[in-house]
Parts: structure tokens; sequence; C-alpha cells
């Protein structure tokens, strides 16, 4: 094993040390949660993990609220089952049941990439359970939505599970800091190979593959998104990196139009803005609660 594996897998133990699991629907789940008030319930997306929060949740905790991240079943520290509806809405029926789990009435809700159709449908359902909605560098337009090239062939039976063994380091390193990080030296390797480790290590992927191959991209669904958002009773922001390359400005329109909110706050940074923008975040969703 390398040095930079050690590493990687010293971070991954440090992050599992760092929460907690607990089950939901009968299935074994992780999640940060660290501080005391109001909850803020952070979902990830793809190919990410609670992984993700580990800087933004020790940022909202010390702004007073109980900062929450758990993995989606797939994903993290979470279970894999073979049995489980990898969908958006199979996501969004379990993150309900994560809510009632982890002891979660109501919630300050901030979604990432496809953690956004996810908790956008919970947030539909259950919008008696929603105190304010932060969105970032998501997605709610989604019947026109094509994962990047670079994503694509995870959709694709044979192509993705060819394509996986491809995603490593140091390819996986290149890939992460491109799309993700303004800065590529704001983490180290050991931090970029964590992320994919949590991704891979428990099934070699294989659950990875059947989230992404889960997308619901249907003109039925996006109409439901924005029918539901627009009929919601609890405000929300959009919080968006300057140079994303994955979700541009026409993705930036969309969850503006569907969120019937007027600007964005606008971040430097890529795709994976939770990395070099955690206190920038926490207190935006602190400005939010606060209106």
């Amino acid at each position: 094993m390398s040095r930079a594996s050690r590493a990687a897998d010293d971070l991954v133990a440090q992050h599992h040390a760092s929460g907690h699991t607990f089950r939901a629907g009968g299935i074994r789940g992780f999640t940060l949660d660290q501080g005391e008030g109001p909850p803020v319930v952070c979902l990830h997306g793809v190919p990410t993990s609670s992984f993700l929060y580990r800087k933004l949740v020790p940022e909202l905790a010390a702004l007073g609220f109980r900062g929450v991240a758990p993995d989606f079943p797939g994903a993290g520290l979470g279970a894999r089952p073979l049995a489980f509806d990898y969908t958006w809405s199979g996501l969004a029926r379990w993150t309900d049941r994560a809510m009632d789990a982890l002891g979660i009435d109501r919630c300050h809700l901030v979604v990432h990439d496809v953690g956004g159709p996810v908790g956008f449908e919970w947030a539909i359902t259950r919008p008696e359970r929603v105190l304010s909605l932060t969105a970032l560098d998501t997605l709610v337009d989604v019947a026109s939505y094509r994962p990047p090239p670079s994503m694509w062939p995870f959709t694709v039976p044979v192509a993705g599970e060819a394509w996986l063994p491809v995603l490593r380091p140091p390819v996986s390193r290149r890939f992460f800091r491109r799309v993700g990080l303004a800065d590529g030296s704001s983490l180290t390797d050991a931090e970029v190979d964590a992320h994919f480790a949590l991704i891979t290590r428990q099934d070699a992927g294989r659950a990875f593959l059947r989230t992404m191959r889960g997308f619901e991209p249907t003109a039925a669904k996006q109409a439901f998104y924005y029918e539901g958002l627009a009929s919601r009773p609890y405000p929300a922001q959009v919080v968006w990196a300057r140079d994303d390359p994955i979700l541009g400005l026409p993705r930036l329109r969309a969850v503006l139009d569907a969120l019937g909110v007027g600007f964005p706050t606008v971040l430097a940074g890529r795709h994976y803005l939770q990395e070099e923008q955690a206190p920038a975040i926490a207190a935006a969703v602190a400005e939010l609660a606060g209106a």
C-alpha cells in the first residue's frame, strides 16, 4: 500500500470516528452530527458523500446549529443494499425515514448536486418539516439534464464498470481538482483519494453505479419540482460557485426561477464549494435561518 493510500485510509477512519451510525428503514446509515440547536441537514450528491460536509458541519455547530450530514445508501460509510430503490424518489423516501431515525422533526435543508432533486422531493412531500432551503450548485430542470462526459459512462451498463477502475489516482485527483476546486492545492492528495475511496471501498462502486442509473430526468419529475417548490411555505436561497464547470449559468437560472429567488449568493469556487467556502456557506444558512 502506498503512502497516499495509507493517508487516505487514515482520513476515512477519522471521518468514521467523527460521526455515528443509525438505522433508517431497516438500513444502516452513517452521519456527521455535531452541535446543539436547530438542525441543519446537508444532503450530498455524486460522486461524493458526507465527507464533503466535514468542514461545513463544524462551522454550523459553531454558529449554534446542529449540523447533520448523512450518507445516502450506496455512498460513504452507509450500507449498500442490493434490494434498494436508488432512484431520486427512493432516496427521498429513505431521507424521510432517516429524519425520523435521527430525531429530526423540522430542519433547515442544504442540498448539493443531485442531492438537490432528492432533497426537493422530500421537501415537497414534507413541507411542514422544512424551516428553510439552501440550494448549492444543484439542478431542478432535470428533463434536459445530461451528465458531463466524465460521468456519463457510469449511467451505461458495461461502460460504467469499465470506466470506474480508470477513475482512480492519479486520474481521480486531476478530475476532482479540475471540476471541484478553485485552488487545486487547497486539498491534499489524501483528501481527494478519501472522497473516491468512500464511493468504492465497500463494494467496488456497484451501488454508486446503481445510483447513477437511477436518475429520473423526466418532464413529469421536473414539473413536480417546479410546482411543489413554487408553493412552499418556507424561505429559500441559492448559493452558487462562481466558476462551476459542471452546473453553469443555465442551471443556476433554472434553480433561481424554480425557487422564486431574485439573485444568488455567488462565492469564489467550483463545483465542490463546501471544500473551500464552508464558513461563508454556514454564514448564509445562519442568515436565512435568522430571517
